[in-house]
């Protein structure tokens, strides 16, 4: 299974914003048992990075450095660039992730913000839904 992961996702963990940042990392860290491949969107630097450091008052290299040895880029290009321009979604954000999900065969987007991709041809589940249906198995 692919998931793209959505910055809130990311940004939960770090900061432990609660309630949601139990959920968000039981679906970002590798501790979990169950394995499926976890993508950030990129053009070309991580869109995801870039926003999430944003959100922190220092940078911390060494909590990016440890997530990029268990979290892949998605291959976003100018191509993707122009796709999510065409996208009926308010966001041009949430659209370059739709198109990086796309573009990478993700079977979810994993998000809190469930209606931002209401339009999108990825599906978006909440990293609690999504950290229970790969449980179930």
């Amino acid at each position: 299974m692919i998931a793209l992961l959505d910055t809130d996702v990311l940004i939960d963990v770090a900061l432990d914003r609660q309630p949601f940042s139990n959920d968000s990392a039981a679906v970002l860290m590798p501790r979990n048992a169950v394995s499926f491949k976890r993508l950030l969107p990129g053009i070309p630097l991580p869109i995801s990075i870039i926003l999430f450091l944003r959100h922190l008052e220092k940078t911390t290299k060494a909590f990016i450095s440890d997530l990029l040895e268990f979290v892949d880029i998605a291959p976003t290009q100018t191509a993707q660039a122009k796709r999510a321009l065409q996208l009926d979604l308010p966001d041009f954000e949430d659209a370059l992730q739709v198109v990086a999900a796309t573009s990478a065969g993700a079977d979810f987007i994993v998000t809190r913000n469930l209606k931002h991709y209401q339009k999108s041809p990825v599906p978006a589940i909440s990293p609690a839904d999504f950290f229970q249906k790969l449980t179930a198995k």
